[in-house]
């Protein structure tokens, strides 16, 4: 027994682990696991003070990252915090040897199943899979039926949900091959708690994630053998609830983030259309259910989806990771046969065996489930989710979830072979730091798995899923689930990531494609956060004429008002609602495009947000203007980041553009009424102010503000960045280098038109350059967003 001084001893009293359940931390002897032990003992000097710091960089290290997940309710979908358990998960490296083992020869049966599924279809012809849970189910596509994945395999990256029985031996609940999510989130969970955890945790010894990731990012590139192809990420968009983790792993690879909206086929290929025209795409990662994929040969009702992608893999000119159908070995019911199964084809039983499970479509397994009904889970046979993700009519021990009684006969005879019976899961727990202490929570783990060329390789780690409580349902995130790290803890020093096994010379990458639809995002980014910024600034300068004034009437203020009104701005409350919204509209931009866009930009961004939204102004006038110019210095962050910090791929372009297209046309509107000359005494001075020049108007010009200074300084003046013309010179410069701005010597449509403002502009007088010919101006810029729109965004 451990003395009583010592201070893991009193770290883990209390611990109590319930009875008959295994646990990660504490062995049958009750003490410590020999892998936990070294952790426990730095966990067991931090004071509570010190455990809740640490555990807040781990959060704020995920809030600033911006992960989350979404959930999904009757009133809609809401962003949820990421419910990250600090405390890791951690196994020895040696146990973590046998389990990878038995995950390769998993990963192999299902390999081969799924080839005869599609294939000859032999397992059904011998009565090893009964006919109804393959032709019957609605995860089996037909229309794949004798195609054979130009990559030579069907399986590339799947999933395993482990649990650990209570002799301590594993067992899988589920297999994940459809499109498996979670591996991307495994990463940030990590890096969330190597944040808590860093000094004096030592993390030598702890197997590290990136390597796996970077090995199949090899796979996939060696898939791609088409000349001037390339290989992308399929998402459903940003409505999935793991849209993050699309993004994230986009980034991460380096690897295109691509909607069913991108891609067309052409005459069997599949191109992305991108601003530089349509390009082809050989290899897709499917994070999306396959039969969403392609509305012409699978489901018609899908809105995500590319039409012609089936044909497009049939002509062997598209491969997809995992292939088309494979969805199919995640049925409940398989579980039943595999052991069977994996005894024929691969002439030995299951390393790891899955949780025992009945099918009850033969009367010998119907008696037996119903005889042991109190001790089983009873659901349908074809559902893909775990047994403790019930549905309404699962049956738990012979009730419903309600709790309500279920007649077992009734339900077996008239539905036998839709259900099958899965035997009562008790899961293993792991401690949780909660209240000041640790205690035991059901665990259950997903490991990863993807194809290389030397095989099957096995993440060294995952992602745990805990629940808060013993109730195993409850592990699902939209449960109140959490997630923790795993930890695969060696006894010696692991090593350092391998960036390169390969002495290459070296070449200078090629730039990368970008689709129109992200180009049209960054496009109106830009033009949504320069907008939020030109009504802060006209808002800013109403409350400070009116801090001067006291008096709404003034004709300055009126002016200001009725030009605010006109836009749409209500001045009903100090810090008007529209600024917020275009905000938000910018942000909604940005996160369809998070693949692209900087983890700065993004926090810049929400951050501009938050204050917007918990601005607390109690009147009009100074304290708002006050307000007002907190909120420039928000825009200016952003602004600055974007100047200096994106690299000037096509994207920085386009959103660029969209900024400057904004700022220009904006000015010139506001020139057009402020400098109009029915506009009150004192226009002129707003006008400059709105302009962000009035240092630079004092130094230009030796005498008082008049209409010919206002429109040389802010529409004319090629040096000033507030100008229109600078602004449409930069819009200029830009598009020359978009592609296709010059074909043979000749220039585009788009480029042509921006040139013909920039030269009247450049040539124009101030005192000929009038109300008219300014709001002439602005509708030109306007017409130079719709041809841009035509060229490139459509």
């Amino acid at each position: 027994m451990a003395s009583e001084h010592d201070p893991v001893a009193a770290l883990i009293r209390g611990y109590r682990v319930p009875p008959g359940v295994s646990d990660e931390m504490i062995g049958a002897d009750g003490q410590p696991r020999p892998v936990w032990r070294p952790f426990l003992q730095r966990f067991a000097r931090l004071s509570a003070e010190d455990i809740a710091r640490r555990f807040n960089r781990g959060d704020r290290y995920l809030r600033d990252a911006g992960v989350f997940f979404r959930h999904y309710r009757e009133e809609g979908s809401t962003e949820r915090d990421w419910p990250l358990s600090h405390v890791p998960v951690l196994l020895a490296e040696a146990e973590w040897k046998q389990i990878s083992a038995g995950l390769r020869q998993r990963a192999d049966l299902l390999e081969r199943v799924v080839a005869d599924l599609y294939g000859p279809g032999d397992l059904v012809r011998r009565g090893m899979l009964p006919t109804e849970l393959v032709a019957g189910n609605p995860a089996w596509l037909r229309p794949m039926v004798g195609i054979n994945p130009p990559s030579g395999h069907f399986l590339n990256f799947v999933a395993f949900e482990l649990g650990r029985n209570p002799d301590g031996s594993w067992f899988v609940l589920g297999d994940r091959t459809e499109a498996p999510s979670g591996a991307g989130f495994a990463l940030e969970n990590r890096v969330a708690t190597m944040r808590a955890f860093s000094d004096p945790f030592p993390h030598g010894t702890i197997h590290r994630l990136s390597e796996f990731f970077r090995e199949f990012r090899e796979v996939l590139q060696g898939f791609d053998s088409q000349p001037e192809s390339r290989a992308a990420i399929l998402t459903a968009g940003i409505g999935t609830e793991t849209y993050f983790e699309h993004a994230y792993i986009a980034r991460f690879l380096g690897m295109m983030l691509l909607e069913g909206e991108d891609l067309v086929v052409e005459q069997g290929r599949t191109m992305v259309r991108t601003v530089a025209g349509n390009k082809p795409v050989s290899v897709l990662w499917r994070r999306m259910d396959a039969a969403f994929v392609d509305p012409l040969e699978l489901n018609d009702k899908s809105q995500i989806g590319t039409p012609g992608l089936v044909n497009s893999i049939r002509s062997g000119h598209l491969s997809t990771v995992n292939a088309l159908g494979t969805g199919v070995l995640q049925t409940r019911a398989f579980l039943a046969f595999l052991p069977r199964i994996a005894r024929e084809l691969l002439g030995q039983p299951l390393a790891i065996p899955n949780i025992a499970t009945w099918w009850c479509g033969a009367p010998k397994e119907r008696a037996y489930v119903q005889a042991q009904s109190h001790r089983m889970t009873i659901g349908n046979a074809l559902a893909q989710d775990l047994p403790f993700e019930v549905e309404d009519r699962t049956i738990i021990a012979g009730r419903f979830p309600d709790g309500r009684f279920a007649d077992i006969s009734e339900q077996l005879a008239a539905q036998g072979g839709g259900l099958v019976g899965q035997e009562a899961v008790s899961l293993s727990t792991t401690p949780v730091y909660e209240h000041g202490q640790l205690v035991p929570r059901p665990v259950m783990l997903r490991v990863f798995a993807a194809r290389t060329a030397q095989g099957w390789s096995v993440m060294p780690g995952g992602y745990a899923r805990i629940g808060p409580s013993g109730d195993a349902t409850a592990l699902a995130l939209r449960r109140g689930g959490s997630v923790a790290d795993v930890w695969i803890v060696s006894d010696r020093a692991v090593p350092a990531d391998r960036f390169s096994t390969v002495d290459r010379q070296f070449q200078r990458a090629t730039p990368s494609l970008l689709p129109s639809r992200a180009a049209d995002n960054l496009y109106w980014m830009g033009r949504y956060v320069e907008r939020a910024e030109g009504l802060i600034r006209l808002v800013r300068s109403y409350h400070m004429r009116l801090a001067e004034t006291g008096v709404p009437d003034d004709p300055r203020v009126a002016r200001i008002a009725s030009y605010l009104k006109r836009t749409g701005i209500s001045l009903d409350q100090p810090v008007p609602g529209e600024i917020l919204e275009q905000l938000r509209s910018a942000i909604r931009c940005a996160a369809k495009v998070r693949d692209r866009f900087s983890i700065d930009g993004w926090l810049a961004l929400r951050s501009l947000e938050a204050d917007i939204a918990g601005a607390r102004v109690p009147m009009a006038g100074d304290e708002a203007a006050r307000a007002m110019s907190f909120m420039l210095r928000g825009t200016a962050g952003f602004g600055g980041l974007v100047h200096d910090n994106m690299y000037r791929f096509v994207g920085w372009r386009f959103l660029s553009i969209g900024r400057a297209l904004e700022r220009a046309q904006a000015m010139a509107w506001m020139l057009a009424d402020f400098a109009a000359p029915t506009a009150p005494e004192g226009s002129f001075d707003i006008a400059i102010e709105v302009g962000d020049s009035v240092m630079t108007h004092r130094r230009r010009y030796l005498i008082e503000t008049n209409r010919n200074t206002v429109i040389d300084l802010l529409a004319l003046d090629h040096r000033n960045p507030r100008s229109v013309r600078y602004q449409v010179s930069s819009v200029r410069r830009l598009v020359a280098e978009l592609p296709g701005a010059e074909v043979n010597g000749e220039l585009s449509e788009l480029a042509r038109a921006i040139l013909r403002i920039e030269t009247r502009l450049s040539v124009a007088d101030p005192a000929r350059l009038d109300t008219d010919r300014l709001n002439a101006t602005a509708r030109s810029l306007g017409r130079i967003s719709d041809l841009l729109t035509r060229t490139y965004l459509t």
